[in-house]
């Protein structure tokens, strides 16, 4: 049974103790995990960091433009959250976004197959639970600022604020 995320997203607010109107997001700067031969032959390339930059960047203005998410400046625990794989650090994402006042905690990834095959990820937290109410992920082809922008805005467009089914709406 498939629920709707716009469900589980009022009912983790409502576990929290939290109205729509109070939601503030919490987006941390997305990760990398290369697993492809040439980041285990080269290490880490320079143009990657920096999309990484941006599309967290630019998630956070996509939500702050939708008009209903306040989203919360996570400058604060910048350091502690570059010091941690996000992904796996015991919720330690949780934690760091409660510290910043969030009630939901957006952390998002990116793995590399290779030059041609990636994709993106999302998951999205309930910060009073810990629990996760969405995550999502999206292939993209090609490894570059248009494959990964647009495989951010597809996130954000279809699934993150999309009319009907939006994790936000």
């Amino acid at each position: 049974m498939r629920r709707s995320p716009r469900i589980i997203l009022a009912l983790a607010l409502l576990l929290s103790g939290a109205r729509p109107a109070e939601c503030t997001v919490a987006v941390f700067d997305f990760e990398f995990v290369d697993t492809s031969l040439e980041g285990a032959t080269n290490g880490p390339r320079v143009d990657e960091r920096e999309r990484l930059a941006k599309i967290g960047e630019q998630l956070r203005q996509r939500l702050a433009k939708s008009g209903y998410i306040d989203v919360v400046d996570v400058a604060p625990v910048a350091a502690q959250t570059h010091a941690n794989n996000l992904r796996a650090c015991g919720s330690c994402d949780v934690t760091l976004a409660r510290r910043v006042g969030a009630t939901v905690v957006i952390t998002g990834w990116v793995q590399k197959v290779s030059n041609l095959i990636l994709n993106m990820n999302v998951i999205v937290r309930d910060t009073a639970s810990g629990r996760v109410i969405a995550s999502k992920s999206v292939d993209m082809r090609g490894n570059t600022d248009e494959s990964w922008s647009r495989a951010l805005d597809w996130l954000v467009r279809n699934y993150l604020l999309a009319s009907e089914q939006g994790v936000f709406q």
